[in-house]
């Protein structure tokens, strides 16, 4: 029963500190709108960026993911490797679903990798690298975010292989972080 009792508390910690949006707090800080009614209304390091500038989305980026690094480092300490990832999807989702923001979140993608780059500080460069090229190849984030994305999935696929429970966490969070970009998808395709 005690087990059960720090699963919940743990999951229930990564979702609140998700529902901190350092990009809402920040903004508000410098005396500028919510990035939430502006732009592509997302409140994340590239919305802030065409709010506010570089200084602050990257301060916003660097809080998301050291956050996102801590939840992952505190968690650690108390489960065991394979539910990591459900972890982490708490915290995406307290990202998208912030308790403290009206429920209308970011999509997660900072949270994701400052979270994984913990437990995979390889594939975290190989995922930095890979959205560094994806941008300069197509100038768009959220398509240089799924490249990001999709290097982090395939090495925490392979840490994960002999965990269903971790594999399943990994592969849900990278599935709704996709899902909460369909508006993005739309209107790419939409274009084409």
């Amino acid at each position: 029963m005690e087990c059960i009792g720090v699963t919940a508390l743990a999951i229930v910690a990564a979702y609140l500190a998700g529902s901190i949006n350092f990009s809402i707090l920040l903004s508000h800080l410098l005396g500028k709108p919510d990035p939430r009614t502006r732009f592509s209304g997302n409140p994340g390091a590239t919305n802030v960026y065409r709010q506010a500038g570089r200084l602050a989305a990257g301060t916003v980026l660097v809080l998301d993911m050291i956050r996102a690094a801590a939840v992952a480092q505190i968690i650690g300490w108390y489960w065991v490797d394979a539910w990591l990832p459900w972890a982490g999807l708490a915290l995406i989702l307290g990202n998208r679903f912030p308790c403290f923001h009206g429920f209308r979140g970011g999509k997660g993608v900072a949270n994701f990798l400052g979270f994984y780059a913990l437990y995979l500080p390889w594939a975290t460069m190989c995922a930095l690298i890979a959205y560094l090229a994806m941008l300069a190849w197509r100038r768009t984030p959220f398509l240089a975010s799924f490249a990001m994305i999709a290097v982090l999935t395939v090495f925490g696929a392979h840490r994960w292989a002999d965990s269903a429970a971790g594999l399943t966490g990994l592969l849900l969070t990278t599935g709704l972080i996709v899902c909460f970009h369909r508006s993005n998808i739309s209107r790419m395709l939409h274009r084409q």
